[in-house]
């Protein structure tokens, strides 16, 4: 923490050490759904998250990934949650229905559980956009965790050192 013109700033942490986070991944569009998890293992690492301290949960689809995330959310055991996958345009409307109500799911639990979640649910017009996102996106999924995870337990220790 710091203070800008006398007031209190809660600056970013990317600092991982002792830190719990729960993933899911959708297999469908395993590839790319893969290159994210890669992509997003190996920042969680890099930031100082231990392997044994990361729980991989697999489903079938997008759709399916709030349902496992608000059992995990439940355990009470992570620090943040991560959903990865990859909802590919089609020709039909179902990409749209996907798209919405995968990211919709992710917020409802996050908001119900007060426990951060990063979306790296990629959207994509083709599976080329999607493979030439893949790799940052995962990353980027794995910060934001790490990131919100350290702010929530920072705003939970402000909140109980404050006069009742």
């Amino acid at each position: 923490m710091s203070y800008y013109d006398n007031i209190l700033e809660i600056d970013s942490n990317l600092d991982g050490n002792g830190l719990c986070v729960g993933i899911v991944m959708s297999r469908f569009n395993l590839d790319v759904s893969e290159g994210l998890l890669g992509a997003c293992t190996a920042e969680l690492t890099r930031l100082g998250v231990q392997e044994a301290d990361i729980v991989l949960v697999t489903v079938p689809g997008a759709l399916e990934i709030p349902v496992a995330l608000q059992k995990l959310a439940a355990s009470d055991r992570f620090d943040a949650l991560i959903a990865l996958g990859a909802v590919i345009h089609g020709e039909t409307y179902h990409f749209d229905v996907v798209a919405n109500e995968s990211a919709r799911g992710l917020m409802t639990v996050g908001l119900e559980y007060s426990l951060p979640i990063a979306n790296g649910i990629l959207t994509t017009d083709d599976e080329d956009q999607a493979t030439a996102r893949m790799a940052e996106k995962g990353a980027e999924a794995a910060r934001v965790a790490v990131e919100m995870a350290n702010l929530v337990l920072t705003l939970d220790e402000i909140d109980q050192s404050a006069p009742a």
